[in-house]
């Protein structure tokens, strides 16, 4: 069980999840624990998966290779990455005759100084992304529950444009709260977050957000949520100053 979150900003990208795994054995799970979601690779590449963890585990090793082989500055496009991601990916999984379905995966990277956000489909693998049409993703089994959320958010906050960067951390902090909060089981904190971006030089880099950023954002949800629980006096009629016209 989990949640995948991706935004493509003006000025970057966001990947954020939860932190719960579940065991099982069979089809009864067994425990839930926290693990590491998220994987940044040489300070330059985000990996998010849902799915199966051993797949997850050599996709990471597959992104690695690829890294050392040149190939996210060799290639012509960066729709070219997104197939060598999918092909080598889907190379690697039928080696053991892995089932399809059973991974997806986020890859944020930089290719000539911009940066791109990859959705590899769980149902078949195949490269997708962001751009400024459809700039938000969720993935894993609280898709239904982030989905119409984010909708919302962009309906409300960018009907015409995407966010900046530090817009877009507070929508997926805000979205994965939510999602924590109201998931049937499976989902749990703590919010892992990721951020491609530009750094001292001005050069693109991969980091993790620490406890403390990701706080800072909760605390914006926080006030977020205390602000449009107000507008409920305008619609009572206690604020009749706001109050629309229902007549």
């Amino acid at each position: 069980m989990t949640v995948l979150l991706g935004l493509m900003c003006q000025d970057g990208v966001v990947i954020g999840s939860d932190s719960s795994a579940t065991f099982g054995a069979g089809t009864v799970s067994t425990i839930e624990q926290p693990v590491k979601k998220i994987s940044i690779i040489e300070n330059s590449i985000i990996v998010a998966g849902t799915g199966q963890v051993g797949l997850g585990q050599r996709f990471r090793t597959v992104v690695q290779d690829l890294w050392d082989r040149h190939i996210f500055s060799k290639e012509k496009s960066y729709i070219d990455i997104g197939k060598q991601l999918c092909a080598s990916g889907i190379s690697d999984f039928s080696f053991t005759r892995a089932n399809q379905g059973a991974y997806g995966a986020l890859v944020a990277f930089p290719y000539r100084d911009k940066p791109y956000l990859c959705e590899l489909s769980i149902t078949d693998f195949q490269p997708e992304f962001k751009d400024t049409n459809m700039w938000y993703v969720s993935m894993g089994s609280g898709q239904p529950i982030t989905d119409p959320f984010l909708g919302l958010m962009r309906r409300v906050f960018w009907k015409n444009t995407i966010p900046r960067l530090n817009e877009g951390v507070f929508a997926v902090s805000w979205a994965l709260e939510h999602a924590i909060d109201v998931n049937p089981g499976g989902i749990k904190g703590p919010q892992q977050i990721a951020v491609l971006a530009n750094s001292s030089g001005n050069k693109l880099a991969a980091r993790l957000l620490d406890d403390s950023e990701i706080a800072e954002h909760l605390d914006s949800v926080q006030g977020a949520e205390a602000h449009l629980s107000k507008y409920s006096e305008i619609i009572s009629g206690k604020n009749t100053k706001d109050a629309p016209d229902l007549s």
